[in-house]
């Protein structure tokens, strides 16, 4: 049996047991005692988050089933259940067949009008974006924060306020009514928001890397490509993410800046949605609205994590 001596030597030794009144046991638990998994808050905030989740998956969950789902069936009158019998003919016709006047080619004009225009537009967006976020943030020149000014400015101009000043300048220039006008606008609407999120999220970066590479002889573009660009991931994928949705699910520069044969997915679905012609067809409106989405979606969710990160590294330092 041990004396008393010795066991007050131990306690002092080891102050955890000493907390945890567990001198003799050395292998026994430590730290604090485990919150019940089902106490009053976790069931609040659980459930809370439930039903905020089936309030928005709802919708999804009625546009997803209606899609599947014959007309015949449709007409019985329950949105919420299952289809009974399975069918993707909906898809099909909102696709290839589905007609918005005299086209009935569905939504696959309208979704590669809009491929050719996501892809320039965000390439040379994010291109010159970056390049200038980094000059503003690290190569400061005679007006510089006038310019950003300028830049915050433009971030926060109602897109309906530049609308027929956009439609003279196309004009003049020969592009009103082409992709490539479309395109042009894109990138110069997504320049001021892409530009503060690099402007800082470069400006976030340790000076220190920037002073170290100046030492060593490097300049502009060698320490922009060598340097910072390797460590600017999260900060490309928030960039491409915010383009894609704002260009993908444009509608209003779609239908004002480009003629029926150019119109973007956005322009097509409301088309085929807004139909008068023949029998409405729920289903086929269903599926054309959700392959209008899955692009966007399916961006996110594959870079939601890095999206995160970009997101609040951009936000430590402005």
């Amino acid at each position: 049996m041990a004396d008393p001596a010795s066991l007050n030597t131990l306690a002092a030794l080891d102050p955890v047991h000493e907390r945890t009144g567990s001198v003799g046991d050395m292998t026994g638990p430590r730290g604090r005692r485990p919150r019940r998994a089902f106490s009053r808050a976790n069931i609040f905030l659980y459930g809370t988050l439930i039903l905020v989740s089936v309030y928005y998956l709802l919708p999804l969950w009625v546009m997803v089933m209606t899609s599947l789902k014959g007309m015949p069936e449709i007409r019985m009158g329950n949105i919420f259940a299952p289809p009974m019998e399975v069918t993707f003919q909906p898809w099909v016709k909102a696709w290839a067949e589905a007609c918005t006047g005299l086209n009935c080619e569905g939504l696959s004009r309208g979704f590669w009008n809009s491929v050719r225009i996501l892809v320039p537009s965000v390439i040379v967006s994010i291109a010159v974006a970056s390049v200038s976020g980094y000059a503003l943030a690290r190569w400061r020149f005679k007006g510089s924060e006038t310019f950003f000014a300028i830049l915050l400015i433009g971030a926060f101009i109602p897109y309906q306020v530049m609308l027929y000043p956009i439609v003279i300048l196309l004009r003049e220039l020969g592009l009103y009514g082409s992709l490539w006008g479309l395109v042009l606008v894109h990138t110069i609407f997504g320049m001021p928001i892409n530009v503060l999120l690099f402007r800082n999220y470069f400006a976030a970066m340790p000076e220190e890397l920037f002073k170290a590479a100046r030492v060593d002889g490097a300049g502009f573009w060698r320490i922009f490509l060598q340097i910072m660009l390797p460590m600017s991931l999260p900060i490309f994928v928030v960039s491409m993410i915010i383009q894609v949705t704002g260009i993908w699910n444009d509608f209003l520069f779609g239908v004002v800046y480009t003629r029926p044969e150019n119109y973007p997915m956005t322009v097509q679905l409301n088309n085929i949605v807004n139909s008068v012609q023949g029998v409405k067809e729920y289903n086929v409106n269903m599926a054309a609205t959700l392959l209008t989405g899955l692009v966007p979606l399916i961006v996110y969710f594959a870079s939601g994590k890095l999206f995160v990160r970009g997101i609040a590294a951009g936000a430590v330092k402005g």
